[in-house]
């Protein structure tokens, strides 16, 4: 039973960057495989200042990292690049 468990665990995505991807799909239903690094969190995805908030709260609850108020996020890409960075 307790290596079922562990198993389930290792199913969870490996990369940093599929754990950020999975994290700002959640909060609009949108699968992981149609973000684009490039794609505009307000523009093309039509996140709001709520939604960027959550996210933030989530990866810094995921990472263990925090996230000041004036690091600016525009794109998909801009949280892969600050989680990889700052991530332990």
């Amino acid at each position: 039973m307790f290596a079922a468990a562990t198993s389930t665990a290792q199913a969870a995505p490996k990369t940093i960057e599929q754990q950020v991807l999975r994290i700002i799909s959640k909060r609009k239903a949108i699968k992981p495989v149609r973000l684009r690094r490039t794609a505009s969190l307000s523009r093309d995805l039509r996140f709001d200042t709520v939604d960027l908030v959550d996210i933030i709260l989530e990866l810094e609850r995921n990472f263990h990292i925090t996230v000041p108020d004036e690091v600016p996020f525009y794109t998909v890409g801009d949280f892969v690049r600050y989680v990889t960075a700052h991530a332990a």
